[in-house]
């Protein structure tokens, strides 16, 4: 059951960085810079900004029950229902949108800096790649 829980967590995470990906058009985010950090347009760059980025939401979750209830129930519909359901809470919620938007800011920087379309698709294929 944990990891049930785990995947859909990876998945609305997902999902909430495509949100605010779509809601702001071009995320912005700075990569953390450690001594050894990864070349940030590569496979490694991209797993360590995703990590930094999910890290993030989830302690912002965490801390935002609402949110983080929002988005978990929206893991239960049909993908329509869901976009829907998040879209209908984050208008209500606005400052919790930009708050998300901002923790998601180091993917938009990603995607920006390597001219590449950095996406759900590609979170989500990295994901399962390591989670099966």
């Amino acid at each position: 059951m944990k990891s049930t829980a785990s995947t859909v967590r990876r998945y609305l995470l997902a999902a909430c960085a495509a949100s605010a990906l779509a809601g702001a058009g071009v995320v912005n985010i700075v990569a953390p810079v450690a001594i050894a950090a990864a070349a940030p347009c590569t496979a490694a760059g991209l797993a360590t900004t995703v990590s930094s980025v999910t890290a993030g939401a989830g302690q912002y979750l965490d801390a935002h029950p609402d949110a983080n209830d929002a988005l978990t129930q929206a893991g239960s519909l049909a993908p329509d229902d869901a976009k829907a359901a998040i879209r209908a809470y984050f208008l209500g919620h606005s400052d919790e949108f930009f708050a998300l938007q901002n923790i998601a800011r180091p993917l938009t920087d990603l995607r920006a800096q390597c001219n590449s379309n950095v996406g759900a698709g590609q979170i989500s294929a990295l994901l399962q790649a390591f989670g099966q």
